[in-house]
């Protein structure tokens, strides 16, 4: 077993509603498919830099995101709302239950892999649909994320955004609402 399939063994293992593990994985292995990817980034990165002013283009221009070329692992993430496992426990009222499931699995990749030295990155910068169609996935799948893993060049506690001075992180006080 390779490494990332042991690393969604491990992300099987995440809380999901109903225990309806919505979760799916396309291991994308393929050039041809890879390339497809890389090319929809390609598209939607030019769009977010010409949305960007002057000076945040700028700086968004120079960060890196070479995930998709360098990353030897790449894989997607869907959740299946139409999944009849779990027999549609708490999604009847709150039905994006199945996509916080999925993301629960990818959170506990994360923290696996990290825990190995493996870095991982969540390529956002892509068409939802043009991901779907290019990986040939069931109509009922919802695409939560595209993902590269593997060796980072360097170990930094700090995540790359904040150190290139993109955005800071806030203080978890700031986030709390009390009633």
């Amino acid at each position: 077993m390779g490494t990332l399939e042991r690393l969604i063994d491990l992300a099987c293992l995440a809380p999901s509603v109903g225990l309806s593990q919505p979760w799916r994985f396309v291991i994308v292995e393929d050039a041809a498919r890879r390339a497809a990817v890389r090319e929809n980034f390609a598209v939607c990165n030019a769009e977010a830099l010409a949305d960007y002013g002057e000076s945040r283009a700028a700086h968004y221009a120079r960060l890196k995101l070479a995930g998709l070329d360098e990353a030897p692992l790449h894989f997607a993430v869907f959740a299946d709302r139409a999944t009849m496992q779990g027999s549609g426990l708490g999604r009847r009222t709150m039905p994006e239950m199945a996509e916080y499931s999925a993301v629960a699995a990818v959170h506990t990749i994360w923290l696996a892999a990290r825990a190995e030295g493996l870095g991982m990155g969540w390529v956002s910068i892509l068409d939802p649909a043009v991901v779907a169609a290019t990986l040939d996935v069931p109509d009922t799948w919802r695409f939560i994320g595209y993902f590269c893993l593997g060796y980072p060049s360097a170990e930094d506690a700090v995540p790359a955004l904040e150190r290139e001075g993109w955005e800071s992180r806030r203080a978890p006080e700031s986030f709390i609402l009390r009633r």
